[in-house]
């Protein structure tokens, strides 16, 4: 899916896929974490309530940019606001994956900043990973906090609660909350190890712009 737009039958089968994928890798439990997809002028996103180990194509809600309901059987899921302002924020963002990966959450419960500049992974897949402060899911409030992080930032960690990944599909935005963990796991390992050994800046800033160019490759798409 990062080619051209998908179709609301593609985007219904992905969002799924991606829900199934997250709930099979440990990365949410129970009724946690939402996805969406932007579909033209519309949102497709997971409904309230539902375990996304079970959402099916047929129990996704279609949202108008504003918040309303299109279609679907339920309601949108709770933290919408953060999709929805995520989208608002920048025009490039094609999809929005809010999961609880436990080590990276670790490190926002721990208000412990993950060491951006130690894995070469951590450069090139996600990116920084800013942090905001504690708001109430699904208020405005942390809706907003997260729309300003990503100014300039993929990869957003909340504080006591969990992260977000966009992308210009939804492959990308998963493949980056993926990413995200694993590289938490082995900054984890690397701090249990006794330390973490930094990148010099002449190699993250070759990191830095060899990701800015696949990035604008995968946008202009």
């Amino acid at each position: 899916m990062t080619g051209s737009p998908p179709t609301a039958t593609e985007a219904r089968r992905a969002v799924v896929q991606v829900c199934h994928r997250l709930y099979e890798r440990g990365l949410i439990a129970g009724q946690d974490g939402n996805v969406s997809v932007r579909i033209g002028a519309r949102i497709l996103v997971t409904p309230a309530g539902a375990s996304k180990g079970d959402v099916r194509p047929q129990d996704l809600i279609l949202l108008r940019p504003d918040g309303s309901k299109v279609s679907g059987p339920g309601t949108a899921s709770s933290e919408v606001q953060v999709h929805l302002a995520a989208y608002v924020a920048r025009s490039d963002i094609g999809a929005v994956v809010h999961a609880h990966p436990p080590t990276a959450t670790g490190f926002a419960v721990a208000g412990v900043p993950l060491d951006y500049d130690a894995l070469a992974e951590m450069v090139y897949n996600v990116g920084r990973v800013p942090m905001v402060r504690y708001a109430p899911p699904g208020s405005r409030e942390v809706a907003a906090l997260v729309a300003k992080a990503l100014d300039g930032a993929d990869v957003v960690l909340m504080a006591n609660h969990g992260a977000v990944a966009v992308g210009p599909s939804l492959t990308v935005a998963h493949q980056r909350m993926e990413s995200l963990e694993h590289a938490a796991r082995i900054l984890l390992a690397a701090r249990q190890l006794g330390g973490v050994t930094r990148l010099t800046r002449a190699e993250v800033r070759a990191l830095e712009s060899a990701r800015t160019t696949v990035r604008i490759t995968r946008v202009s798409r």
